[in-house]
């Protein structure tokens, strides 16, 4: 039985690094460093910082989220990256939240699988929780907010040079091509389209940039690298011992039902299991085809992929305890009562 258990949690300690790693990890960590490196910390400030009205960065962070085809592992750089370089908490969670939550390729796929109908509610659920979370999050660490606003101000618009926007642009391409455009077949096809795009990000590096300029991003990255990486992979040994421990029947004989109770027990699955963009929609479909409702599989759908206990472990790590609990607490509240509603007076 203890064998078991270990080799589930090896086993997906291996699919996590075969399938992830190349083609979503490096990217990100990439992506966080050149943030840090060639983004204007001003215009950073200007736009998403703490003392920006909080409409507009909400709107601002939400909305640019929406590309960004992540899991709840692949975003902790991003926002991170965002956040150390400026940017206000709420804008930083919002970013957390909505590119694993409702990014448009989980969204298309969604609607593929289980319905446009419940695709077009994900969406407006979770920018809506969004909104909240911005909210929580300011709220709850204004203190810090305020200091951290008063240490630039600046009339700067310019973000950052037309050369570092095209790095970063090819950045977020190669991160979401081998998803994009390899859809079905083997892995190994996705590795190709991932060298292809690495190899155009670096030949655009050398020709642009100065190896000074290079040597920082690396370094940049290097540091996310070494803070998160090695937490993801105790959390993924985590969930995949959990994931042989908890019997599928389990899960099958009490996601049913109109209640709080199903709603809350789908949004905790979903926050303690790990599921890479697109995965949640599979997975939620053969529950619904056993009797899972659609409020908490909608519930599901949202916390699946926005949250997950090696994403939880990186966030503390990244963010501090406090900060972790507070969001993490948060998401867990509104997944239930987004269930809970859609279930009572949205899916009749």
């Amino acid at each position: 039985m203890i064998g078991e258990i270990l080799v589930g949690g090896l086993r997906a300690l291996q699919d996590y690094i075969a399938y992830h790693v190349l083609t979503c990890l490096i990217p990100a960590f990439l992506l966080a460093g050149g943030m840090v490196s060639f983004v204007s910390k001003e215009a950073v400030i200007r736009y998403l910082g703490a003392a920006t009205h909080r409409l507009t960065t909400y709107i601002f962070a939400a909305l640019s989220s929406f590309f960004l085809a992540v899991c709840s592992c692949t975003v902790i750089p991003v926002s991170s990256g965002l956040y150390y370089q400026g940017a206000g908490v709420a804008a930083a969670f919002i970013v957390l939240w909505v590119a694993p939550a409702a990014n448009i390729l989980a969204i298309m796929y969604t609607g593929a699988i289980l319905g446009y109908d419940l695709a077009l509610i994900r969406i407006v659920a979770a920018l809506l929780m969004a909104v909240v979370v911005g909210g929580v999050m300011s709220s709850f660490f204004w203190k810090e907010e305020k200091e951290r606003s008063f240490t630039l101000e600046t009339k700067e618009t310019k973000i950052m040079k037309r050369q570092d926007v095209i790095l970063l642009v090819l950045l977020v391409v190669a991160l979401l091509a081998p998803n994009y455009l390899i859809r079905h077949g083997p892995y190994l096809h996705k590795i190709y389209v991932w060298l292809i795009g690495m190899a155009v990000v670096f030949a655009t590096a050398f020709l642009t940039k100065k190896k000074e300029e290079i040597r920082s991003w690396l370094q940049e990255s290097w540091w996310f690298v070494k803070i998160i990486f090695p937490l993801l992979l105790v959390g993924v040994f985590i969930v995949g011992v959990i994931g042989q421990i908890i019997p599928q029947k389990f899960i099958e004989n009490w996601l049913a039902g109109r209640g709080l109770f199903p709603s809350f027990l789908a949004t905790l699955i979903g926050a303690l299991s790990y599921f890479a963009t697109m995965t949640e929609a599979p997975f939620v479909d053969t529950l619904m085809k056993l009797g899972m409702g659609k409020g908490p599989a909608l519930a599901l759908l949202l916390t699946g992929p926005g949250l997950s206990l090696p994403s939880m472990l990186a966030i503390i790590r990244v963010f501090r305890f406090k900060k972790a609990v507070v969001y993490t607490t948060t998401i867990i509240i509104l997944g239930t009562l987004v269930g809970w509603f859609s279930s009572n007076f949205v899916f009749k």
